[in-house]
């Protein structure tokens, strides 16, 4: 009976040590690289979004079922020790089991968990999905008055929320933040400021990073204001090489509000953020920082495409970022969504590699085409009857 109720202990401890692993990792996940993931087909990616969605009540529901589950592996252990042993050695063994399970039930998981965003998360999505239903029931079972003995005016939620974002932006580091290298917009430094003006004009940017031999070669960023200034005074055309200015490199892993008082002082609004193999992981800008704290600064030239567009009859063109039980729901058929959470992972799925544009693909009736890829990322997608 003593070994079953160690074992009983043991699988406990083992089940608090994943929760709270996979729960630091996924609350370290930004929600924007979890989509882009998703879109990748990355496995577990897209549950990590949706659950991200719900951010504010991740941590209560977690912590409630990871405290259930150390108090549930203790009695077990209590109740083994004090049958093996009794007087003053009882003593020191409780508070050696007690620290034992804050240790490795909390501390450690809590710690690596932190150090490894996404990664975790999608390994356990299932199960963290799981236990955040199970959390968030339980919570539900705590009186409100009880929960909840403040009552707070929709100001003071405000400057909660305020708040709240705050000290995220304290904690951040700039990986969780940047725009993925995958939607960075570059040009080469062989091209001229004629080219320059078109791809600025067609992507709105104001500052763009340059490259030399590839991606992982970014020799400067070039100002729209420095190519206006030259077009206004009826300069030539000129090589992309002779109007950029220097890079401003930061690691992935600098603390976003180390960055934000960085630019402040070197009066810089975009840096490029580089791995830890020197290459480029992706690039960030003072507007991604100061949406960290406020939301999401939408200008009237920003237009956020939705995830289905109806073309005809049962025709529609969807963004990979689609979850599959989405647009099975939508044409009212049985996708596999096993191995794979969106629309974009579907179609890597059929095709077994990355397709090439304007490919299709046939599944129970229906035919997939391949709209937009983006690198290695199905982006849209033309979904109609076959």
């Amino acid at each position: 009976m003593i070994a079953l109720a160690l074992s009983l202990s043991g699988l406990l401890a083992v089940l608090a040590f994943v929760l709270r692993f996979g729960g630091a990792s996924l609350v370290r996940t930004p929600r924007a690289e979890a989509l882009h993931d998703a879109a990748d087909g990355v496995p577990g990616a897209a549950r990590v979004a949706r659950l991200l969605d719900g951010r504010a009540s991740l941590q209560p529901s977690l912590g409630v079922l990871h405290a259930a589950l150390l108090v549930a592996a203790a009695i077990p252990s209590a109740w083994a020790l004090t049958t093996a042993i009794s007087g003053p050695g009882l003593a020191g063994a409780l508070i050696v089991l007690g620290a034992a399970l804050v240790f490795f039930g909390d501390t450690v998981p809590r710690s690596l968990g932190r150090n490894r965003p996404r990664g975790p998360a999608y390994r356990f999505s299932r199960f963290l999905s799981g236990s955040v239903r199970i959390g968030g029931r339980a919570t539900d079972l705590i009186p409100e008055e009880d929960a909840s003995p403040v009552s707070f005016d929709s100001h003071d939620s405000e400057e909660l929320e305020l708040i709240s974002s705050v000290l995220e932006f304290t904690d951040g580091i700039v990986r969780e933040v940047m725009v993925p290298r995958t939607d960075m917009v570059t040009m080469a430094a062989s091209d001229d400021t004629d080219r320059a003006l078109d791809v600025v004009l067609e992507c709105g940017r104001s500052r763009i990073p340059v490259t030399g031999d590839d991606l992982d070669d970014i020799v400067g960023v070039l100002y729209a204001r420095d190519l206006l200034t030259l077009f206004d005074t009826g300069g030539a055309a000129r090589p992309v090489s002779k109007m950029m200015r220097d890079t401003f490199f930061v690691p992935e892993t600098k603390k976003v509000s180390e960055l934000f008082r960085e630019l402040q002082a070197q009066k810089v609004h975009l840096a490029v953020v580089i791995d830890e193999f020197g290459g480029t992981a992706g690039l960030v800008t003072m507007e991604d920082l100061l949406e960290e704290i406020v939301g999401e600064i939408v200008d009237e030239y920003d237009e956020e495409e939705p995830l289905i567009q109806p073309i005809t009859e049962g025709e529609y063109i969807v963004d990979g970022r689609l979850p599959v039980d989405e647009l099975a729901e939508l044409v009212g058929a049985e996708l596999p969504d096993e191995d794979w959470d969106t629309v974009g992972g579907l179609l890597l799925g059929l095709a077994g590699r990355v397709p090439e544009e304007g490919e299709v693909f046939y599944l129970d009736g229906l035919t997939f085409t391949a709209e937009r890829v983006q690198g290695r990322r199905v982006s849209r997608i033309r979904v109609g009857p076959a």
